[in-house]
């Protein structure tokens, strides 16, 4: 498996931008291996999306790499330009504040978390894979990106917690509630005891790229000060998305 990872990585650093195209047998002499091997590597490739293969059986670097590339570049901005916004927002509350973002599965990945110093901890992990449906930050993400609703009710609405919405009506309604409130909440929906506030963070298209959530025990996050609570999360989510580019009109 390891030698296979290597040489896909040798076949896709063959396209630089002075040779953008290549054929089966260029790739095979360029790196000394066989043109058969080269072939079967390149057939699964273009299946990825990785590599294109033009009319003439040609190959270029495919759209699934650029895809990728922006990601890369969205969570960089993301992360540089979020952390202090969210490093105020742990000094205000107690709770673990959270970035996510969707990957190609159509789950969602946490890319930031901080916590604040007397924040109970919660068991979330910075690269987790997480359902979209259960959680804060993933219902966010699936209102504003409502093609993920058909292929997360396919996969299916798991019981995760005491409060999991786990029929499809509920699910949709659900969502047209967080597209009025412009903000999203979990109350044991997927861990015991645990209440998060999510809002959308917009890029410079006004494509709802990321979420900012805030997580933390139930009765802390929905006593006194869930107003405040909210309202903050709403507004640093809207701050961030202003240093991504992001202009309401």
């Amino acid at each position: 498996m390891i030698a296979t990872i290597h040489k896909v990585a040798k076949i896709l650093n063959c396209f630089t931008e002075y040779e953008p195209v290549l054929g089966n047998l260029d790739i095979a002499t360029k790196l000394d291996m066989n043109p058969s091997t080269v072939h079967h590597l390149i057939r699964s490739l273009c299946e990825e999306g990785m590599l294109v293969r033009d009319n003439q059986n040609k190959y270029r670097l495919g759209w699934k790499l650029f895809e990728w590339g922006n990601q890369v570049m969205y969570q960089q901005d993301i992360y540089n330009e979020a952390l202090p916004l969210v490093q105020e927002l742990t000094k205000s509350f107690n709770g673990a504040v959270h970035i996510g973002m969707l990957d190609e599965k159509g789950e969602f990945i946490f890319v930031l978390k901080v916590a604040s110093r007397h924040a109970v901890p919660v068991p979330t992990h910075i690269g987790t894979r997480k359902p979209t449906y259960c959680f804060s930050t993933g219902k966010i993400l699936l209102t504003y990106n409502p093609f993920l609703v058909k292929p997360t009710i396919a996969k299916g609405l798991q019981q995760r917690g005491p409060n999991t919405i786990t029929a499809i009506d509920k699910l949709e309604n659900e969502l047209n509630v967080i597209r009025e409130m412009g903000y999203s909440i979990s109350n044991n929906e997927n861990e015991y005891g645990i209440y998060g506030i999510a809002a959308p963070i917009q890029s410079y298209t006004g494509k709802t790229i990321a979420a900012l959530n805030m997580v933390g025990p139930a009765p802390y996050m929905n006593g006194s000060e869930n107003r405040a609570i909210i309202q903050s999360i709403v507004r640093t989510a809207q701050s961030i998305s202003k240093e991504l580019g992001y202009i309401e009109v």
